[in-house]
């Protein structure tokens, strides 16, 4: 049990690589239990708990840097692109690969519970892809990232988009050893959002809002959203899109380009 954010960690984590369809488990490493076993109460529990928690974080971190030296190493930007279900992550992952075509190099992995439906959208663009499903777990971590590199075998100098399952909580918490965290959020979902969530706005580097094409129809405040952002995150940049009409996405390719350099535009924030 991953006592940091209470999901199964003894569950069946798979990794599909789609170009070969062949799949495999992905095991985790031996954790370290503390040698405490039995039944615990009260204020004993809780201690375990924290100290089980920062164990887990810490594996977890190692092994983020781990990634980021590889990733660095190569010359690859890596982008964690984190929602809640239905957001739109996935189409704007299908448009980004498809507009950047003889841009930039582009590589996914996907993540989900269970599944290979994204996976197979992002297939059909062309684009290599391998499909971790975690089971039930709620976020990826950098362990499974690891194993997906090493199916995915990114060229130098291009990109990996991380598509996060489909939560708000947990993968804030979790270094993949990814360059920025990218948060995409749907104009349906209410302006108020990044005080319910107020951890994933302050990790994420950009907010993309997208869905804008639906704002005629929506009780949907830009201004209030932008200011709820700015009050958790005063320096998060936001860029507001439609994934499926393509508007605003130019702004979003010029952030992603300039990250390849090291350097993101801060010219595009509202």
């Amino acid at each position: 049990m991953c006592d940091t954010c209470g999901c199964s960690d003894d569950n069946d984590i798979r990794m599909t690589n789609m170009q070969d369809g062949e799949t495999v488990a992905v095991h985790r490493p031996e954790e370290d239990d503390g040698h405490e076993h039995g039944h615990s109460h009260g204020h004993h529990r809780e201690t375990k708990t924290i100290r089980l928690e920062q164990q887990v974080l810490t594996k977890n971190d190692l092994l983020a840097e781990r990634n980021r030296g590889w990733f660095i190493g190569r010359s690859i930007l890596a982008l964690n692109l984190v929602s809640s279900p239905g957001a739109g992550k996935t189409t704007l992952l299908e448009r980004t690969i498809r507009d950047l075509a003889g841009r930039a190099a582009i590589s996914v992995i996907e993540g989900d519970q269970e599944s290979t439906n994204d996976a197979e959208r992002i297939r059909s663009t062309g684009c290599p892809v391998v499909q971790i499903n975690t089971g039930a777990a709620c976020h990826l971590d950098a362990h499974m990232i690891s194993h997906a590199l090493g199916e995915l075998q990114p060229s130098v100098h291009s990109i990996v988009m991380i598509e996060n399952v489909g939560n708000l909580v947990c993968p804030s918490m979790f270094d993949l050893g990814e360059k920025s965290k990218v948060l995409i959020v749907s104009v349906t979902e209410g302006e108020d959002k990044p005080l319910k969530y107020p951890y994933m706005f302050q990790a994420s580097e950009l907010v993309i809002l997208n869905k804008t094409d639906l704002l005629p129809y929506l009780d949907f405040d830009v201004d209030k959203f932008a200011a709820c952002t700015h009050q958790v995150n005063p320096d998060a940049q936001i860029l507001q899109v439609s994934a499926t009409k393509g508007n605003g996405m130019e702004a979003w390719y010029e952030w992603v380009i300039q990250g390849t350099t090291g350097k993101f535009s801060r010219s595009v924030s509202m």
